[in-house]
């Protein structure tokens, strides 16, 4: 099975300078937990409502001046439609991540690969592994 085939297409991505109290009520809105960034199409960064918490709102608090540029996660991992979705589930698994963008081989994002969409349409077996890897306490 191809990470094609369990993906979600039609991700919503941001800019660099879109203010974090817009990108967490786009989260809200969407139910979602992270949003794609993109510069010139190309994705740069990943905002995850786990960045806005413990680099925003643990740290200052003040959520009103900064933008993804100043929250994101950068270099983020990626996975192509046409990997093995076995091979992008090891790949969530040894970052400890529950979701990867899908993007094509110019860094334009495709998809997004999330734990829900392995539960879903990938084997329980395959899922079940994904969730007990990536659900380990981060020490």
């Amino acid at each position: 099975m191809k990470v094609k085939d369990v993906m979600h297409r039609g991700t919503t991505c941001v800019e660099r300078s879109t203010p974090v109290t817009e990108i967490a009520k786009r989260m809200r809105d969407s139910g979602v937990g992270a949003i794609p960034v993109r510069v010139d199409g190309q994705l740069v960064g990943i905002v995850t409502d786990r960045d806005i918490t413990c680099r925003v709102v643990a740290v200052s608090g003040d959520l009103s001046k900064l933008t993804a540029q100043d929250v994101m996660t950068k270099n983020v991992i990626c996975c192509s439609p046409e990997d093995d979705i076995a091979t992008a589930i090891k790949e969530m698994e040894a970052m400890k991540v529950r979701r990867l963008p899908v993007t094509d081989s110019n860094r334009v994002m495709v998809g997004m690969l999330s734990l829900v969409d392995i539960s879903q349409k990938a084997t329980k077996e395959l899922f079940n592994e994904v969730l007990s890897a990536v659900s380990v306490h981060h020490l």
